[in-house]
């Protein structure tokens, strides 16, 4: 099995839906550290199990200087957006979505 990960950082602003009263329901920013990890048990024709550069366009791309609440269609807490990374990249298998040091979110598909 081949395995690799990519670390990057965005920055984007949101806003939580909750069903009790919080400070994260008004709009805020974070720097989100997010790490997606990929596997595969055979590479593809480049060698790859894919190609980081795709992987940061596929979840940079689309999240980064926006609101998130205007990008995503569901709650965009951190638990939401790493199940939108691996449903999102493909092979990938498990997404780690930091909004601060303290605050961390994992996904992993049950594959």
């Amino acid at each position: 099995m081949y395995y690799i990960q990519k670390s990057f950082e965005v920055s984007a602003a949101h806003s939580l839906t909750l069903s009790y009263e919080s400070k994260c329901s008004r709009l805020h920013g974070h720097n989100w550290r997010i790490i997606v990890f990929c596997k595969a048990r055979e590479l593809n024709a480049d060698g790859m199990v894919v190609d980081f550069s795709h992987v940061k366009a596929l979840v940079h791309g689309a999240l980064d200087h926006q609101n998130l609440n205007d990008v995503l269609p569901f709650n965009p807490t951190a638990e939401n957006i790493a199940r939108w990374i691996v449903d999102t990249v493909p092979a990938c298998y498990k997404a780690t979505v930091e909004e601060s040091r303290d605050n961390i979110a994992t996904y992993t598909s049950e594959e």
